[in-house]
C-alpha cells in the first residue's frame, strides 16, 4: 500500500497514457484540445514562393454518384480533405473544417471535398450527418495521383480557381482559423 502511495502520480498517469494509446476517441478528444490551444495552425506561404503547380487528374465520387475531376474544376476553390473514420488527428480536426464549411456556407465557387480514403460513402456520410457536419462526402475513384496524396492521414489540399495547388499540408492542423478563412476569401476574389 505505502509503493501505491508514494507513486499514485505515476500510476495515474501510465492509466491515462493507456487509455489514449488504446482508444481513437479518448486520442481524438485529446487532440481537439491541442488544437483549439493553437499548437496546430496551418502556415499560408503565399503560392507564389511555395510554387503554385497544377493540380494532376483525379476522381472522386460523392454520394449521390457524381463523379468530380479535380482538375477539370477550374473557376472553383477547391479544399480537399484525406480522412479516414478510424484516424483520431482526422476526427480531432474535422470540427474545425465544419466551422470553415459554415463560414462559406453561401460561397458558390468554394468545394468542400471529403476523400474518405477508406471508400466508406454511407458510413462517411451518417458520421458527416450524427455529428451534424456540412461536409459531402467522397470517396477517390481511381488513384489518387502521389502528387496530391501520400497516404498520410489527414492531408488537406487546397486548389485555386486557376486548377493550381496552392497550399498542401500532411498532418493535422486547425483550419477554422481567420488567416485560413482571409486565405481562402483571397482566392476566390482572384
Amino acid at each position: 500500500m505505502k509503493y501505491i502511495k508514494s507513486n499514485i502520480g505515476f500510476i495515474i498517469s501510465m492509466v491515462v497514457l493507456a487509455v489514449i494509446a488504446l482508444n481513437p476517441e479518448a486520442k481524438s478528444l485529446l487532440l481537439k484540445g491541442l488544437i483549439k490551444s493553437g499548437l496546430y495552425e496551418p502556415d499560408f506561404v503565399p503560392a507564389k514562393a511555395e510554387g503554385e503547380r497544377a493540380v494532376p487528374s483525379a476522381l472522386f465520387r460523392s454520394v449521390n454518384g457524381e463523379l468530380i475531376d479535380v482538375a477539370n474544376s477550374k473557376g472553383k476553390v477547391i479544399f480537399i480533405n484525406f480522412w479516414a473514420e478510424w484516424c483520431p488527428p482526422c476526427i480531432a480536426e474535422m470540427p474545425s473544417i465544419s466551422n470553415l464549411a459554415k463560414h462559406f456556407k453561401d460561397e458558390k465557387d468554394l468545394l468542400f471535398l471529403m476523400a474518405n480514403v477508406d471508400g466508406e460513402l454511407k458510413a462517411s456520410q451518417d458520421y458527416f450527418e450524427k455529428n451534424n457536419y456540412p461536409l459531402p462526402a467522397f470517396i477517390p475513384a481511381g488513384t489518387i495521383p502521389k502528387s496530391i496524396f501520400q497516404g498520410t492521414l489527414p492531408t488537406t489540399v487546397i486548389i485555386n480557381k486557376n486548377g493550381d495547388i496552392v497550399y498542401q499540408h500532411d498532418g493535422i492542423a486547425d483550419y477554422n482559423t481567420q488567416e485560413t478563412k482571409d486565405f481562402i476569401k483571397r482566392l476566390l476574389e482572384d
